[in-house]
């Protein structure tokens, strides 16, 4: 048997973790080939791909990124073709099928988070078979409590906030840290609580900035001369709206948010009079080696893609419920953007050791 395998839109750490698994499975313990797609869906449209064996995903554990390239802008059903300088849009799904097809795959298995895994579901519809594999540095998608690749950002943005503390203390200033997570505040909120800020402001609750100075001037009044905000480039005023940093046309989500940080510490500038300072995390929570959380949990990912593939249990995507490995259906549901819980558990935490959320 021949089974598939692509890595589409942004990347994280893990995939090569997750690729790895996949390979030493389905060959050391089925005998199956294993053949990749570079770019995501590009590599299906265009059939550029490589056969992955054993001795091709050697010491690829540890490593960030993905070794097969990814890409969040190539949907085969919207795929962008450039003749003579212009640009037009043409519906290349069934060539995509067709190779498929001449390549003999049983199924694909497709690593990505909600853009991507909406465009396998359009290909279910066409009739070929998929398994999904759930990775977004996001932890939006809800068909699984987490998604590969969160834990490491969540590390990354904590490791930010530790080293700004202390020269947030030294110069007595407003420290924000902007972070990603597009329209769900998970980042924001776990490596706020394990990072010691004092202000988090996530999108699922628009924050009131008077609210935030006054958090700020009652810490002065404790002789804290200095105050540490994580915001999520998704996080907005009561009265106000995300910001948007551009939009790239041909992509699943056009919209890339950010600027949200630049925009508080300027406003908390002029409200508390105190100097503000932005760090932008940016792409630095995309890079980098996995954690070893992410390492264990893409190979399990991995691991259990394949024995999906194995029992012919198609259309599927492999999930964390609790502690165990487990797969659901693959459809709208479990593509749906998983939010905060504004009265949860985590966020009542966070309240409860003082953090302002600016409501």
């Amino acid at each position: 048997m021949k089974i598939g395998v692509l890595t589409g839109g942004g990347d994280c750490p893990g995939i090569n973790a997750v690729l790895r698994a996949v390979v030493k499975t389905a060959v050391n313990e089925y005998g199956w080939e294993v053949v990749g797609f570079r770019d995501g869906f590009r590599g299906l449209v265009l059939n550029d791909f490589c056969r992955l064996t054993p001795a091709d995903v050697m010491g690829i554990l540890v490593r960030g990124g993905t070794i097969l390239g990814s890409s969040n802008r190539d949907n085969p059903f919207h795929f962008r073709l450039e003749e003579n300088g212009r640009v037009r849009y043409e519906d290349l799904s069934g060539q995509a099928l067709r190779n498929a097809e001449e390549q003999g795959l049983a199924c694909l298995l497709v690593i990505g988070g909600d853009g991507t895994l909406n465009c396998a579901l359009d290909f279910i519809e066409k009739g070929l078979r998929v398994i999904g594999i759930p990775k977004t540095i996001d932890n939006d998608l809800s068909g699984t409590d987490l998604t590969f690749g969160f834990m490491t950002a969540v590390d990354t943005a904590t490791d930010a906030l530790e080293k700004l503390h202390t020269t947030a203390e030294s110069h007595h200033r407003i420290m924000v840290l902007e972070v990603m997570g597009r329209y769900a505040g998970w980042i924001a909120l776990q490596s706020g609580i394990a990072g010691g800020a004092d202000v988090i402001l996530i999108p699922e609750i628009p924050y009131d900035l008077a609210r935030v100075g006054r958090k700020i001037q009652e810490r002065k009044t404790k002789e804290k001369s200095f105050s540490i905000i994580v915001v999520a480039e998704g996080a907005h005023a009561e009265d106000g709206e995300m910001v948007v940093r551009r939009r790239v046309e041909g992509s699943p989500d056009p919209v890339r948010l950010g600027g949200i940080g630049q925009r508080v510490a300027t406003d908390l500038e002029k409200l508390t009079g105190n100097e503000a300072r932005v760090t932008i995390l940016g792409h630095l929570q995309r890079g980098g080696k996995p954690s070893a959380f992410d390492r264990i949990l893409a190979t399990r990912y991995g691991v259990a893609a394949v024995h999906l593939a194995a029992k012919g249990e198609f259309n599927r995507m492999v999930s964390l419920q609790g502690q165990t490995i487990t797969s659901v259906p693959l459809d709208k549901e479990v593509t749906k953007l998983k939010r905060v819980p504004p009265a949860g558990e985590l966020v009542q935490a966070a309240r409860n050791t003082g953090i302002e959320f600016g409501n």
